[in-house]
């Protein structure tokens, strides 16, 4: 028991930590194998977030055609004719995408695209001769 005594005293009086036997207890417990933690990340842009369960692989969202999100919203609006059109194929992509169908995906993005540029073109078209020459 003096010896223990000792060994604090001295410990203390250096500056060093006390022994690995009193540290065992405060170490905190190891997450159990039954409670994973989910994670989720997104690999590429337009990709949508990749949770451990998906049934996607990281080499399958690599060929996520692009959908053209924001400028086909933009197109809507603009010029709702081309614009809701471009909607239409903008949803199919999304479709095609989630269900690994490459070429259709590729498909409709391409076809939305376009839709998009278009229905922007002429929407911006109307809006400048309209306010030049009315």
């Amino acid at each position: 028991m003096a010896e223990k005594e000792d060994t604090k005293s001295t410990t203390e009086k250096e500056g060093a930590k006390p022994t690995a036997e009193k540290d065992t207890k405060a170490e905190p417990q190891p997450q159990s194998a039954e409670e994973p933690k989910k994670e989720e990340t997104t690999l590429f842009p337009g990709a949508p977030l990749l949770e451990d369960n998906s049934k996607q692989t990281e080499e399958e969202l690599r060929f996520y055609a692009p959908d053209y999100l924001v400028l086909t919203v933009l197109a809507a609006l603009l010029f709702p004719p081309l614009g809701f059109v471009a909607v239409y194929f903008c949803y199919q992509t999304i479709k095609y995408n989630k269900d690994s169908e490459w070429t259709e995906a590729y498909h409709n993005s391409s076809i939305t695209g376009w839709l998009d540029t278009f229905s922007i073109l002429i929407g911006l078209g109307l809006i400048y001769y309209i306010t030049l020459f009315t």
